[in-house]
């Protein structure tokens, strides 16, 4: 193999007009090429040596092209495989990909889409599609944001370029905290899926994660080099929806006056990652399934497709085949995107993660707080924790976590120092104290009426905002002295000094503090 030419590829056809024709395609791209007829002489070829890519039909005169794909896994080899499929075979296609096919093309093979398909499965970045003005797409979308977006997004320089060498997925999925059972199925599904285009769908229950095991999966893949764009779809208001995906061209309607890219666009080359997948509308639906099947776009306004080259991951905590059955989710879309399913389990089934989970996510909170060491839960805590359901999962756990540090006040977080509703106890193991009379309200005094006032649209902001601005009185009563500041609330500086950082105060700005 020279050089010049790092790739080297497998064609298996029975028709000499369509190796012809793909031969002449690839060895333009650089390429070297060899070519089989049927099912054994490809088998013979692949003994001899080995290849970058199989590129293969699946109707073959002595069997299919999942014969190969059968071979390569029995023998362990690393080659991508391609596979060609007949127009329609939808069936066929996602049996390929659940045998191990890094992805496959359509017949009549639209060339153009031929060579992109190939190029992203050597690692290599296709030619970038001719657009616009840069993007302006974040390339994360905070859940509840809608309008327009506003985050300078750079274009990779176009024409091929190997992409940086992939991360293990072993080492990727080792960032999910946990070795229960349920985990070790996670991670072994992330290891299978993440060196094939199929697109993954990932159920579970809100907070459990599902965001972080798509990002494991592409960091795991050969596009772990290239973009991962994450859109909330529940996030965007519906009249939105085209010009948000798609992209759209100046004077498509009021107020486009420039051009703008769309997600598709942004994540051409790397991964695309559709979270709550089940609240898109039945009308933009169809839309992406278009874009999924033909990988092209049409922006608002424009008049001809750009072609893009995104792998697929969704997410959605609704049951999907239930939205079939009640006609809120199209079909052909829920099976188009549900070709490998993982199940993001919740925190209730993998209690036995909680130890691992909860030393996590308290070094995270204390390096953002800047404090050293981390906290830690004593065991009547762990205990507590223990028996406690989590409706709402890691994301719950979490806030419960960044409230029990900011009441600590030492290395150690005790029992008392976890706000956990009292009817959610043991409600993973079942109610023991059912029958029990309620308890007295504490000190026996009956609780105060509540005032009729409006009720705040956003608690954890407007407690925030009301903790926020006690600290700033306390700090400018007591000259910006934290300790002592801290001492007048009650509060240890290791305390005023979290409260500061997650509340963003800092001394000095904006008069005597901001």
């Amino acid at each position: 193999m020279s050089a010049s030419t790092p790739y080297s590829l497998l064609v298996i056809d029975d028709e000499p007009d369509l190796r012809t024709l793909y031969e002449l395609t690839l060895v333009r791209e650089g390429y070297e090429l060899e070519t089989a007829g049927s099912v054994e002489e490809a088998l013979q070829r692949l003994q001899l040596r080995r290849y970058s890519a199989v590129i293969t039909d699946m109707r073959l005169p002595d069997g299919s092209g999942l014969d190969v794909l059968a071979w390569l896994e029995e023998q362990g080899r690393r080659e991508k495989a391609i596979v060609i499929t007949a127009f329609g075979s939808s069936e066929n296609a996602v049996e390929a990909l659940k045998a191990g096919a890094f992805d496959y093309l359509t017949k009549p093979v639209d060339l153009r889409q031929f060579r992109m398909v190939v190029a992203s499965a050597l690692g290599r970045v296709p030619q970038q599609p001719p657009s616009v003005v840069p993007s302006r797409l974040p390339s994360e979308r905070a859940e509840g944001g809608a309008g327009m977006p506003a985050v300078a997004m750079p274009r990779p320089v176009a024409g091929a370029r190997t992409a940086p060498e992939a991360v293990t997925p072993r080492r990727v999925a080792e960032r999910l905290a946990g070795d229960s059972v349920a985990m070790q199925q996670v991670r072994d599904l992330i290891e299978k899926v993440a060196r094939s285009m199929a697109p993954v769908l990932l159920q579970g229950e809100s907070g459990t994660g599902k965001e972080l095991v798509a990002r494991s999966i592409h960091e795991a893949g050969s596009r772990s080099g290239e973009k991962f764009i994450a859109v909330n779809c529940g996030a965007i208001p519906e009249q939105l929806l085209e010009a948000e995906f798609f992209g759209y061209r100046k004077g498509a309607f009021t107020g486009a006056n420039e051009d703008r890219e769309g997600f598709f666009q942004a994540a051409h080359g790397g991964t695309l990652f559709l979270d709550e997948i089940g609240d898109l509308p039945l009308a933009m639906q169809s839309k992406l399934l278009r874009a999924i099947q033909e990988r092209s776009v049409r922006p608002v306004g424009a008049v001809s497709e750009l072609p893009v080259n995104v792998r697929i991951l969704s997410a959605t905590h609704k049951d999907l085949a239930s939205e079939v059955g009640a006609g809120r989710f199209r079909q052909d879309l829920f099976y188009r995107l549900n070709v490998i399913q993982i199940r993001v389990p919740p925190l209730r089934e993998r209690i036995e993660d909680l130890g691992a989970i909860a030393t996590r996510v308290l070094q995270r909170i204390a390096q953002d707080a800047g404090v050293s060491p981390a906290p830690q839960l004593d065991a009547q805590a762990m205990h507590k924790l223990r028996r406690y359901a989590f409706p709402g999962n890691v994301r719950e756990l979490e806030n419960m976590l960044h409230r029990a540090v900011a009441l600590s006040g030492g290395e150690w977080i005790h029992a008392d120092e976890l706000d956990l509703p009292d009817h959610e106890l043991d409600a993973a193991a079942g109610d023991e104290a059912e029958g029990e009379a309620a308890p007295e309200p504490r000190g026996g005094v009956e609780a105060a009426p509540v005032p009729d006032v409006p009720l705040p649209a956003d608690l954890a902001a407007y407690l925030d905002a009301v903790e926020r601005d006690i600290l700033v009185r306390a700090l400018e009563q007591h000259r910006n002295n934290r300790t002592a500041a801290g001492a007048s609330l009650g509060l240890s500086l290791r305390q005023m000094r979290y409260r500061m950082a997650r509340l963003q105060i800092s001394v000095g700005e904006g008069g005597d503090c901001a």
